[in-house]
């Protein structure tokens, strides 16, 4: 009488080698196969949390992100006119339409001689005519007219940082319409952002003090 034949002894890998799966077997690493799921319900190639997929795409069933990203929307019409006029424009045709603009400032500040208008004439300051406050550019008409006219105590008591802000304003101006008409390389005037704060500061706090009742602010109210 014979006996079954025992269990044949699988060889173990010996210590410190890795055992790998035959290639056609169509397991992934961990036991599952390239198209089951793995922990959680989760594949290689699958879905992630909440049913989005691992390479970027939306729900199941959803479109994916293209390869590429989203392409640029394409420039309107006016959009593109005006790039157009831009890139064909003379160097100095925008400095001059800037300098044209100025131009305009002061001959209103010119010929309206805000100096004798009414307080309520037109256009005027709302909140001047419904509040009787000064507004933080209240007087800056009034102090230009002064400066062009060479009046520059009468301009300050109008508006006294717009007088002294106006030479570093017309200094960035002529140095940029310069190095963008002619080429010119002026000294830049390098101007840092505590700087600006600072002025800003002085700017409000110009604005509170000229509306207070007392002496001597009233003398900055106008």
């Amino acid at each position: 009488m014979t006996s079954a034949p025992g269990p044949v002894d699988q060889p173990h890998p010996a210590p410190g080698a890795v055992h790998t799966a035959p290639a056609d077997s169509g397991t992934a690493p961990g036991g599952f196969n390239s198209g089951d799921t793995g922990p959680g319900g989760f594949g290689p190639g699958g879905s992630g949390p909440d049913g989005f997929g691992s390479g970027g795409s939306g729900p199941e069933g959803w479109p994916t992100t293209p390869p590429g990203g989203y392409q640029a929307p394409e420039p309107d019409r006016l959009t593109r006119f005006v790039l157009r006029l831009y890139e064909r424009s003379p160097r100095w045709a925008v400095p001059l339409a800037a300098l044209g603009c100025v131009a305009v400032g002061m001959s209103y500040a010119l010929l309206s001689n805000p100096t004798y208008a009414d307080p309520d004439a037109a256009p005027t300051c709302l909140l001047k005519l419904t509040t009787g406050l000064d507004c933080p550019g209240c007087g800056g008409t009034r102090a230009l007219w002064y400066v062009l006219h060479g009046d520059l105590p009468a301009a300050a008591r109008h508006h006294f940082l717009f007088v002294f802000a106006l030479p570093f304003l017309a200094y960035l101006f002529v140095a940029w319409a310069g190095n963008q008409a002619f080429g010119w390389r002026l000294p830049e005037l390098r101007i840092s952002s505590k700087v600006i704060g600072g002025f800003l500061a002085a700017w409000l706090a110009f604005s509170v003090l000229r509306n207070l009742p007392w002496a001597p602010f009233t003398s900055l109210y106008v």
